[in-house]
């Protein structure tokens, strides 16, 4: 069931009318109930692996809290990881490293014939590992408790609206907000409207127009060279952002209309002035678990600057690999931990050539300067993770500013799969969202915007939200592409 679908549209209104109805001691059932649908409405079976998952780590998390001796903690923390990543590996991996290893050996001119499960990915199964994982690890460390009520924690692991794309969320945070009672309320009800509203608008009206575009050059890279392909790599930028960014938009505004808080998942990443500050924007829950259970315990920047800078390698391959099973991923996760590294090992001379231009001294035109250079960086990180093969990404690459044509009119639907009009609508959807991302920016949020303006104004705006998703979303329930991680 995804987000986007009709089926959503009854499910959603229907569990949080008798979330509220039912007394709050039975609501932890209807949450479990209703999770375990919402995942099995894609493939029943693998519902399975999420009570697997669920029981072994609720096992493991009450002994490594009873257990006295450090090396008994250490086996059984193990244990968890050897479980949950041995699923994930399985499940994700192992036709890739089984046909990577083959591929290395035909180098050797030596035969082989990998071993291959057929089998499919399930959807999320990214998300919940990692969110289980935290719990055990946070457990191990004495950060939290562990939970004793079994349905609790498996709410926990499987909470319908974060459970296939996240925000990856904390024990800490998540769990105690299921203990308490939460009565239902206008505020909190209009508020996750509003939010779920913005993140439709950003999944219908822009990330799936722009996916028309993507699709049209990405899947066929060949047949176009130049302004086609510019065009397709900054859209897919733009689809990628406004896909996952409105999956938790909507997935925020749905927990929040049922008082469950989620932690926030992007901050006007295209806003951003450096790669770090981007990765400080971007995913932020998974940057913020793989900063606290990989980075920090390979010691952070607290080591030798050669050391540091091949923990920023690390953590940023493992991101790329964590994404999917290609070696796309894999380059697009070390070329953004070679751009951290340039960043970090240049930050001297770059402070010295903006004084030499006297930047310093414009510094809204150095911030500028800034945010165009980012943006480039990153798309260019882009095009290989929305390749459908290396050989693509790297046509891409070479053929980004082949047979430039400086008249666009040149270029027919046909070259990018979408009329004018409908390119018009799309940069026209793309100039509302980054018109409401530069008020944030500038500390005013639309919400704080519209509630100093009549009632009948800010009625006016949903109402003309709405509209807009009406006419122009595309409903076509094209799967978020998140789901694939």
């Amino acid at each position: 069931m995804s987000f986007n679908s009709l089926q959503f549209l009854i499910f959603f209104p229907s569990v949080v009318a008798i979330y509220f109805i039912i007394p709050h001691k039975f609501r932890w059932v209807l949450l479990l109930i209703s999770s375990y649908y919402f995942y099995m409405s894609w493939k029943p079976e693998y519902v399975i692996l999420i009570m697997f998952s669920t029981l072994v780590d609720y096992i493991l998390g009450i002994q490594i809290y009873k257990a006295k001796i450090p090396k008994a903690k250490k086996i059984l923390l193990s244990i968890s990881f050897l479980v949950n990543l041995g699923l994930l590996f399985t499940f994700k991996y192992f036709n890739f490293f089984s046909d990577s290893f083959r591929q290395a050996l035909s180098l050797f001119s030596i035969p082989f014939n990998p071993l291959t499960l057929k089998v499919l990915l399930p959807v999320g199964i990214s998300f919940y590992t990692f969110q289980s994982l935290g719990y055990i690890i946070d457990v191990y460390r004495a950060k939290i408790k562990p939970e004793r009520h079994l349905g609790i924690f498996a709410v926990f692991i499987s909470f319908f609206p974060q459970l296939v794309a996240g925000p990856i969320e904390r024990a800490g945070n998540l769990l105690p907000q299921f203990l308490k009672k939460q009565y239902f309320g206008y505020q909190r009800l209009a508020a996750g409207l509003k939010i779920m509203l913005w993140g439709f608008f950003q999944k219908v009206v822009i990330a799936d127009n722009l996916a028309v575009v993507v699709d049209k050059v990405y899947d066929n890279v060949t047949d176009s060279t130049g302004i086609p392909l510019i065009l397709a790599t900054v859209f897919f930028a733009f689809q990628i952002f406004c896909d996952f960014a409105g999956y938790s938009n909507i997935a925020i505004g749905a927990a929040k209309i049922m008082g469950i808080d989620l932690m926030t998942n992007f901050k006007r990443p295209y806003f951003a002035s450096s790669i770090a500050d981007f990765w400080r924007r971007w995913h932020i829950s998974l940057m913020s678990w793989f900063k606290d259970y990989l980075y920090i315990p390979l010691g952070g920047n607290r080591v030798p600057l050669p050391r540091w800078y091949l923990n920023l390698m690390v953590v940023f391959i493992v991101s790329g690999l964590w994404h999917g099973a290609s070696w796309t991923f894999v380059i697009w996760g070390a070329l953004n931990g070679f751009y951290l590294v340039f960043e970090a090992a240049t930050a001297k001379f770059k402070d010295g050539i903006a004084k030499r231009l006297m930047l310093d001294k414009f510094p809204k035109i150095q911030n500028i300067i800034q945010i165009g250079i980012t943006f480039a960086l990153v798309n260019i990180g882009w095009i290989f993770f929305r390749a459908n093969s290396l050989s693509d990404a790297f046509y891409v690459v070479t053929h980004l500013f082949s047979n430039i044509s400086l008249n666009i009119f040149n270029i027919s639907g046909d070259d990018i799969g979408l009329g004018w009009a409908g390119l018009i609508i799309a940069l026209s959807s793309l100039l509302i969202m980054e018109s409401v991302h530069l008020m944030q920016e500038r500390g005013r949020g639309i919400r704080q915007f519209l509630s100093a303006k009549p009632a009948a104004i800010r009625w006016s705006a949903y109402l003309a939200a709405i509209i807009l998703i009406l006419m122009f979303g595309s409903f076509k329930s094209a799967a978020f592409i998140y789901f694939q991680f």
